[in-house]
């Protein structure tokens, strides 16, 4: 059977054919979910949860005038299946030096629906990932990840090199049937599927899912965990790091990360429908560091990244030029939580010293 005639099969649905398209090993499959997302108790929660830090947008004051009105709008919209995405609107956004595209979409009622709808599969969606999988996620910051990094870097012997790799414009290249067939290895109720085509799809053409939306950064978690998964159970990899679409390996081979890198390239093609960017790397791990979750891990030490270092020295020396107001504090705040987790003796001396005089 041609691959593309197994991917619409495995969509349309014949059990037989839904049951043998696994990724490895057992899965289970969830359904009855649908009802508890249209529930108007779940949709109250999700405009207050989305509202949050929003409070100044039109449509939240809207919504906030008669919150069980719309609750139930919504409800209505979900019930019946009537409900389809908002016109986005899109931008582009400097990130850091990357230009990303930002597709925004209205308060209401989609992002409503979007909380509404992670509320209740959620939970599914964080049982599937790997231990050492982070993200904006609950119970998945950097942090953990940072600790868990260091851990592993004790073991010296096991951890001399580095294999770092990220995917080529990994939100834009999703595919979205492979997508929705990885969906439907976890979710068995027809109408959620629905609902979570329906998002997938409101982007034009066959690839790519929205930066900007609520349900992205979960759908591309889940994606790749599928990757994570081969790596640990099929690879047996032991020291394996990902972040979003940020790929760290440690192994005492310098020779084996680079066979790991060409399969890895392989996996990504066959089965997942994306590339590994061209700036993948293989190193020493202690003479080099690893550049990962915002800091330079050296093993003895931890420096913060080039790039928010530079950003924070800029951000120093214009509070000493303009004075420390509310957001001066909230931008030192900031920064001390991220020098907080390195050797940051040098930079506080030099750019944080100068400013403790005056009463933060």
């Amino acid at each position: 059977m041609a691959k593309q005639e197994y991917v619409k099969l495995v969509l349309v649905g014949t059990p037989n054919v839904r049951a043998r398209h696994k990724a490895g090993g057992k899965m289970k499959r969830y359904g009855n979910l649908y009802p508890l997302i249209y529930d108007i108790d779940n949709i109250l929660l999700a405009h207050k949860n989305a509202r949050r830090g929003k409070s100044w947008y039109s449509e939240v004051k809207m919504v906030n005038k008669d919150p069980h009105y719309y609750a139930d709008q919504i409800h209505w919209m979900l019930r019946e299946k009537t409900y389809k995405t908002s016109k986005y609107e899109i931008f582009e956004r400097n990130d850091t030096g990357k230009v990303r595209t930002i597709y925004k979409l209205p308060y209401y009622p989609d992002r409503i629906v979007q909380w509404a709808i992670l509320q209740v599969i959620e939970p599914v969606f964080l049982n599937n990932l790997i231990y050492d999988t982070y993200s904006a996620l609950p119970g998945k910051g950097i942090h953990l990840g940072l600790r868990r990094l260091h851990k592993a870097l004790k073991d010296k012997e096991e951890t001399r090199y580095c294999l770092k790799l990220d995917v080529k414009k990994y939100y834009p290249s999703i595919p979205h049937l492979n997508l929705k067939v990885a969906l439907r290895r976890k979710f068995k109720d027809p109408d959620l599927l629905w609902l979570l085509d329906e998002i997938i799809d409101s982007i034009e053409g066959d690839k790519g899912i929205p930066i900007g939306n609520y349900t992205s950064q979960y759908f591309a978690n889940f994606y790749l965990s599928q990757y994570d998964h081969w790596m640990k159970e099929k690879k047996r990899v032991k020291y394996y790091f990902r972040y979003m679409d940020d790929v760290v390996v440690l192994h005492k081979s310098k020779k084996f990360l680079h066979w790991l890198r060409y399969e890895t390239g392989w996996y990504f093609q066959k089965y997942l429908g994306i590339e590994i960017k061209d700036n993948w790397q293989v190193f020493p791990t202690y003479t080099r560091g690893i550049d990962f979750l915002g800091y330079r891990s050296f093993g003895n030490r931890t420096l913060l990244r080039k790039s928010t270092a530079r950003r924070f020295k800029k951000a120093m020396m214009n509070i000493q030029t303009e004075g420390i107001d509310e957001r001066a504090r909230r931008t030192i705040a900031s920064y001390l939580g991220w020098l907080m987790w390195c050797d940051s003796f040098g930079l506080i001396r030099k750019y944080l010293e100068p400013l403790m005089e005056v009463k933060l």
